[in-house]
């Protein structure tokens, strides 16, 4: 079953949150020093994953131009509009609500990522789901942790990471026709690293260092392919 793995993902997700809904009433010191062990945790993911590019050009020109692409939709914006809108639905408007930054905050660490990628890739190509099985007891577990801080919100991301990861697993079984093996592995190595400069950009802002705008980075993971399949021809 080509969506097993993205499945198996959703799910887990949903049992995280229902898990950290009922450790909402955690001390708030304890929530914010862990938020803080997440948050260094999520840099030092996205570090190692940046550190395996082979061609850092490759992935300064992903970011610029899906920076670039990301401004000019204004991604960061839409999403906040759709997580205000969940939050309209399921929340009065004098009550103070984490729901919006929930949503955003997960969509963003679920979907971004190597893993989301490879295992959704992996699933497509040759039904192989261990990597996304893997991705989901993690998601499990930092979904239980950002629920317990930012509440509900969190549930919704579970509708990009399955639409994200199932549409590439869809696509990967019709995408060895069209794509080499030598160039998909060149491309799944530099999107690794460009996915991980993301990650890296989150993990500053849980720590709140930054306020990066990171989903107007996004557009980069797409912009790999354009500038993997360029890169080719010299």
């Amino acid at each position: 079953m080509v969506l097993l793995g993205t499945i198996v993902n959703g799910i887990c997700i949903v049992i995280g949150t229902l898990l950290g809904l009922i450790f909402t009433r955690i001390p708030e010191r304890f929530k914010e020093t862990v938020m803080s062990g997440v948050g260094l945790a999520v840099l030092l993911i996205g570090i190692q994953m940046a550190l395996e590019t082979d061609n850092i050009v490759i992935v300064l020109l992903s970011i610029l131009s899906g920076a670039i692409l990301g401004e000019l939709l204004h991604l960061e914006e839409r999403l906040e509009y759709i997580g205000r809108w969940i939050e309209g639905k399921f929340v009065k408007p004098e009550r103070n609500s984490t729901i919006a930054q929930g949503f955003i905050t997960a969509s963003l660490m679920f979907v971004i990522g190597a893993m989301s990628v490879i295992g959704a890739l992996d699933g497509g190509l040759r039904n192989d789901h261990e990597i996304l099985i893997t991705k989901a007891v993690i998601d499990g577990f930092v979904a239980l942790v950002l629920t317990s801080t930012l509440g509900i919100g969190v549930l919704f991301s579970v509708i990009p990471v399955v639409l994200y990861e199932g549409s590439i697993a869809l696509l990967a079984t019709q995408i060895n026709r069209w794509v080499p093996q030598d160039m998909l592995d060149f491309f799944i190595v530099e999107m690794t690293a460009t996915g991980g400069l993301l990650i890296v950009a989150l993990g500053l802002n849980l720590l709140k260092i930054t306020r990066i705008r990171v989903a107007n980075l996004l557009p980069a993971l797409l912009m790999v392919g354009v500038v993997v399949y360029v890169a080719q021809w010299f």
